[in-house]
């Protein structure tokens, strides 16, 4: 049986806060297997997980000081991690929108355009995030980051048949929540299947 290891304890943390150089790196250490269980839970795959946690680790070194009360840490961090695990994923869904947009991308969008992009990365970016991790790892890496069926399967170490399955759910998940928070049903081509239809066809059969 595994010990469950503690968080780091109050007198540590307040020392950490005050600027004391010892309990500050302690603090950090003693807290790096939380951070990295919060990344592998909330982060599309474990790369991004690992990213996540060491941005996570850099910003607690830095800003501990800004910490309100000693017994937040954990709040506090898990925050930090979510937060850059919905960076990571903002950024994915943001390039798959512009490679999808072809030969249009290229003209200067207006103002308002601009936002409304903005606004519709971010609803989908929240949406698939919320999504359960092995959800979330299948779509991001299949529809967002493009990857072959094949290679995902492998990746994630299912069969293909398993991985379009779960792709398969996971889109339906993603349409079911967009559709719960705006008037667009189907995500934007190369997020969560494009036109729901050829979404369906490839989660059936397939490459």
């Amino acid at each position: 049986m595994n010990r469950r290891l503690p968080w780091p304890d109050e007198r540590l943390i307040e020392a950490a806060r005050a600027g004391d150089v010892p309990s500050l790196t302690a603090v950090v250490v003693e807290s790096q297997p939380h951070v990295r269980r919060f990344a592998l839970s909330l982060c599309a795959s474990p790369q991004d997980a690992e990213d996540a946690a060491q941005e996570a680790l850099i910003i607690l070194y830095r800003k501990i000081g800004t910490l309100r009360a000693t017994g937040a840490l954990a709040s506090w961090v898990f925050r930090i991690v979510r937060n850059e695990c919905l960076r990571q994923v903002r950024l994915l869904v943001s390039r798959a929108d512009q490679a999808s947009a072809g030969p249009e991308a290229d003209a200067e969008p207006s103002a308002e355009e601009a936002v409304l992009r903005g606004l519709e990365a971010e609803r989908i970016a929240a949406a698939v995030s919320a999504l359960p991790r092995d959800q979330r790892q299948v779509l991001v890496m299949r529809d967002v980051q493009g990857l072959p069926g094949k290679a995902v399967a492998r990746a994630l170490g299912l069969s293909t048949p398993a991985m379009k399955s779960r792709l398969h759910r996971a889109r339906a998940a993603l349409r079911e929540s967009l559709a719960m928070t705006g008037e667009v049903v189907d995500p934007p081509v190369g997020v969560g299947g494009g036109a729901g239809a050829g979404a369906e066809a490839e989660a059936g059969g397939g490459r």
